[in-house]
């Protein structure tokens, strides 16, 4: 009697093996069909034929729902931005290129403040007034003590999230906590497709007890700007969009025009001083790539 193929998500590829979790938990250990020649990435959903000993043969791709190509990942649906609130200090630069990368893919952003135990940083306290007023999700976590970790689990639910932010921020000390819970199947999980192992080329999601995978993604924190034209830049800018509508100019860039709503609302402190500057920066980048463009 055949096997019933199933449904899976990819882990991760590893020495020409991929990793596939079915909707029950169960790891298969799977080659490819012969015939199949789709790239196949983590997140990538797939059906498989189980074989003995938990191996499968992977069969087909379905269709991804969007892909990242930097780390290349698929299915994404939430970026896990993380920043420590004190040692190292965050980068408000590299906070808002990391959100306008989020807004700019139709990802749902969270701030994650780590390391909330220390006494936060002026900067850090600059994020924590700002962007939650401005609609943008924030989390404060620490690993050490387990301060907002529910929470993020929730978040995360039935979601794949990357996990982004420079190095010394904890990233690794979340992900460990994470795991913390369900450390005896993670264990099990780890020795199956052979975590720690990877190189940092490779993409592994983190699958969690709670439902849901996170991604320890590789050179997401460098992030050049893509090829779109200058008007486009405010559209990933959400804290903008309330005051876009009143500017005089239906295509302003919020720069160097008369009758700027955006404008006025930075002069008032509505919109951060630092959020409009970080804007400013990018929208000077692209402006320099139309030039080379043409």
């Amino acid at each position: 009697m055949s096997k019933k193929r199933v449904e899976g998500l990819i882990l991760k590829k590893y020495s020409g093996f991929y990793y596939v979790q079915d909707d029950h938990q169960n790891i298969y250990e799977c080659k490819l069909r012969g015939k199949l020649k789709s790239l196949v990435l983590s997140g990538d959903r797939v059906v498989i034929l189980p074989l003995e000993d938990g191996k499968g043969i992977l069969e087909e791709v379905l269709p991804r729902h969007n892909e990242l190509y930097r780390p290349r990942i698929a299915n994404v649906n939430t970026v896990l931005i993380v920043m420590s609130s004190a040692r190292p200090s965050p980068s408000l630069t590299l906070l808002d290129r990391l959100l306008f990368f989020s807004y700019y893919n139709q990802l749902i952003p969270y701030i994650i403040l780590n390391k909330c135990d220390l006494q936060a940083d002026p900067k850090s306290v600059l994020i924590q007034d700002y962007y939650p007023k401005a609609g943008i999700k924030l989390i404060n976590t620490s690993a050490i003590m387990g301060t907002g970790i529910e929470i993020l689990k929730e978040a995360i639910k039935g979601k794949i999230a990357v996990l982004a932010g420079p190095s010394g921020v904890g990233k690794s000390s979340l992900l460990n906590t994470l795991f913390a819970e369900t450390q005896a199947k993670t264990q099990e999980v780890s020795r199956k497709i052979g975590r720690g192992k990877h190189t940092t080329r490779h993409v592994e999601l983190h699958p969690l007890d709670s439902g849901g995978w996170v991604a320890d993604t590789p050179g997401f924190s460098v992030l050049d700007m893509p090829k779109i034209k200058s008007p486009e830049l405010t559209k990933s800018f959400p804290d903008f969009a309330p005051y876009s509508a009143n500017c005089r100019f239906r295509n302003c860039l919020h720069f160097k025009e008369n009758d700027c709503e955006v404008k006025r609302v930075v002069e008032q402190g509505i919109i951060a001083q630092f959020r409009y500057q970080n804007y400013l920066s990018m929208l000077e980048e692209i402006m320099a790539n139309e030039r080379c463009y043409k």
